[in-house]
């Protein structure tokens, strides 16, 4: 069974630069954040060995979210290979995530 990967200054390198990310910026505090975590937790599953699908809090990875200058969240950022490639913020349906990384992943 899948489940997103947590990530920390310490293992975000390391884990985006190879294949498909998504990477989800959110903190426990916001409303939005919380209504999407069923549809990450959902596109971990689905997308186990094909993508990574990760998750940033802010209040507490608060350099990485200075890094890709997070202002609102949540915000899903799609990595390639490394390379920031595409970028979305506040809450969408599973549909539209699932769209951009399949388009990533062909």
């Amino acid at each position: 069974m899948g489940k997103y990967i947590e990530l920390t200054k310490d293992n975000f390198e390391d884990t985006i630069k190879e294949g498909v990310s998504l990477v989800d910026f959110w903190a426990p505090w916001c409303g939005p954040c919380r209504m999407i975590a069923p549809v990450i937790d959902e596109l971990a599953q689905e997308y186990e060995g094909k993508a990574n699908i990760c998750k940033v809090n802010t209040d507490e990875q608060g350099e990485i979210a200075v890094q890709f200058g997070i202002r609102s969240i949540p915000t899903i950022l799609f990595f390639k290979d490394g390379e920031l490639v595409d970028q979305m913020v506040g809450a969408a349906g599973k549909d539209v995530f699932a769209q951009k990384l399949d388009a990533l992943l062909s």
